[in-house]
């Protein structure tokens, strides 16, 4: 459940009269070990109590963050697609932008990993699995009518793999 959801629960109870124990204890049996600690629960019951309407957070001083804009994650995403084996320092370099906002640019909007050197996606888009698919099919479609010949070649590059598996298993019982 989000926070904004809990603080909803806490005003309601609040505002029919009940302690911020009560309304703890209301919180853990409804939600259990997600629920919000008590001196949490305290402090948002004493601001409802003495006024406080929204349940939204206050706005906090400090610069708001402005380099994660759409054109800088669509940079990003289209010169990690260029060469995956790009290094966040270089990425930052080529963007302006800290190594970490880089670094959250990457896992959090583009959904990517570092492996094996390489920047991939975590999960396949829709158009990558389509892409997928559409590779398949036309795998298939060559080796329709010719599944003996495919056999064939297969089995002349694997003969030697299958060998050395064999000579390695002899070798390692």
């Amino acid at each position: 459940m989000h926070k904004i959801e809990y603080r909803a629960v806490i005003k309601f109870l609040t505002k029919e009269g009940k302690t911020p124990a009560e309304v703890k204890q209301r919180l853990d049996a409804v939600y259990g070990d997600s629920s919000p600690s008590y001196s949490t629960v305290k402090e948002w019951a004493k601001q409802f109590r003495l006024g406080r309407e929204s349940i939204d957070d206050e706005p906090r001083p400090g610069r708001p963050s402005e380099a994660i804009t759409d054109e800088n994650i669509k940079f990003v995403e289209e010169t990690v697609l260029e060469d995956r084996r790009l290094k966040t320092k270089e990425l930052a370099v080529m963007t302006g932008l800290s190594k970490t906002t880089v670094l959250r640019i990457l896992h959090e909007h583009l959904g990517m990993n570092k492996v094996s050197a390489r920047w991939v996606p975590k999960l396949l888009s829709a158009v990558q699995k389509q892409e997928r698919v559409r590779c398949c099919a036309q795998f298939l479609s060559l080796c329709e009518g010719r599944q003996k010949k495919f056999w064939i070649l297969l089995l002349r590059v694997m003969k030697p793999w299958f060998f050395i598996m064999i000579l390695c298993q002899k070798k390692n019982p």
